[in-house]
């Protein structure tokens, strides 16, 4: 696993099904992914090779670096 982040275009994860976002953030290579309900608590360490979403019905409604 790198620990940089591959070029990507964030933005297009967004509206994406969690199975779709997952297969294209592997595709791309992003080292890890972590999925977060709206408003779920999460750790603020900045990871550059991890992937977030925020996902609401299994769809992808936010989507960051770090």
């Amino acid at each position: 696993m790198s620990d940089e982040a591959p070029e990507d275009d964030l933005d297009a994860y967004v509206g994406l099904d969690v199975r779709a976002a997952e297969n294209r953030a592997g595709e791309r290579g992003w080292g890890m992914v972590r999925k977060l309900s709206p408003g779920e608590p999460m750790t603020m360490e900045y990871v550059p090779s991890r992937i977030n979403f925020v996902l609401e019905d299994d769809v992808v409604r936010r989507c960051w670096q770090g």
